[in-house]
């Protein structure tokens, strides 16, 4: 570890002071810095060189500077990105990108402290993710990777919070990606398997679908405390949704409004064309079933209206 940090505070000597690392997984590790030119901190993600040498430094950097326009209440900006030498090899370069640090929780600390969330608070916070997506869909990038732990709970001055995405430096433009059938190739699987789509999985070009398949997976955790698909390990979850059998969400949580569980039965349709064919009809669906249970559309009859 002390290799890892001290390479890292080479590499960005003058422009940031790494602190500690706050987060470690099997695509980057995380690190707190202090921005000097700004006086702030920030989160630095930092790409596994395997990764980085597989997604390419030049069109990693574009992809970067393409998802940096994003400027959305609910999206967490990209402020800057570039290489550096990895921790573990002093042969490889790794890539890297820089998000302002911001206080709060993740909806993965929620979930794992509450188990499964009120409908009102579900519904306000995938209000606030489908806003968020919806706007980034319509600017052409799709994120890859949504899942708890890519959402923060930001509190508000009124001690209410909004949800914030994370981690659109791996997002990419909407088009074929030859980078995922190279990181295939090689092994390694771009994404969190318990949250990834079947075509994802199978390494296809991917499209707003796959985003919807994941938000599905988030959402059907959020009213249940569960997820649709069952295994002992992520290889078996992953099998499970290529078959496409997720648990019926009402024989987890019977008070749900059909609306609402027909909604979410539809994202997670294993061929992307029988799913919503944007975020955008996903949060119809979303305000049609909330209507359904008495809700008269509620905060997603709300959204639907701001997003038209």
């Amino acid at each position: 570890m002390p290799n890892a940090l001290s390479q890292l505070q080479s590499a960005l000597a003058g422009r940031y002071q790494i602190e500690h690392q706050i987060g470690r997984g099997g695509m980057a590790t995380v690190w707190i810095a202090h921005d000097l030119k700004h006086d702030r901190q920030v989160a630095i993600k930092v790409i596994r060189p395997e990764m980085s040498a597989a997604l390419g430094s030049e069109r990693f950097l574009r992809e970067i500077r393409i998802a940096a326009q994003l400027q959305h209440p609910h999206i967490l900006t990209l402020i800057d990105s570039g290489d550096a030498p990895d921790g573990e090899s002093r042969n490889q370069a790794s890539l890297y990108y820089v998000m302002p640090y911001v206080e709060g929780e993740t909806l993965r600390q929620r979930l794992t402290r509450e188990g499964r969330l009120s409908q009102e608070e579900t519904v306000r916070i995938l209000g606030d993710i489908l806003d968020a997506l919806v706007y980034a869909h319509r600017h052409g990038i799709i994120h890859r990777d949504i899942k708890p732990e890519n959402i923060m709970l930001v509190p508000n001055d009124d001690g209410s919070d909004r949800a914030v995405v994370m981690d659109f430096g791996l997002a990419k433009e909407r088009r074929a990606d030859p980078s995922i059938a190279k990181l295939t190739a090689t092994g390694i699987i771009l994404g969190t398997p318990e949250f990834m789509s079947p075509e994802q999985i199978r390494g296809k070009a991917l499209d707003a679908r796959s985003d919807v398949y994941a938000l599905g997976i988030v959402a059907f955790e959020m009213f249940t405390g569960k997820l649709p698909f069952q295994g002992r390990n992520a290889q078996e979850m992953m099998i499970a949704r290529l078959r496409g059998s997720p648990t019926p969400i009402r024989s987890v949580r019977p008070d749900l409004p059909v609306g609402l569980e027909k909604a979410i039965s539809k994202a997670l349709e294993t061929n992307p064309d029988n799913r919503f064919p944007t975020t955008l009809a996903f949060a119809e669906a979303m305000a049609e079933g909330e209507s359904s249970g008495g809700g008269g559309g509620g905060l997603f009859g709300k959204l639907k209206e701001r997003l038209k």
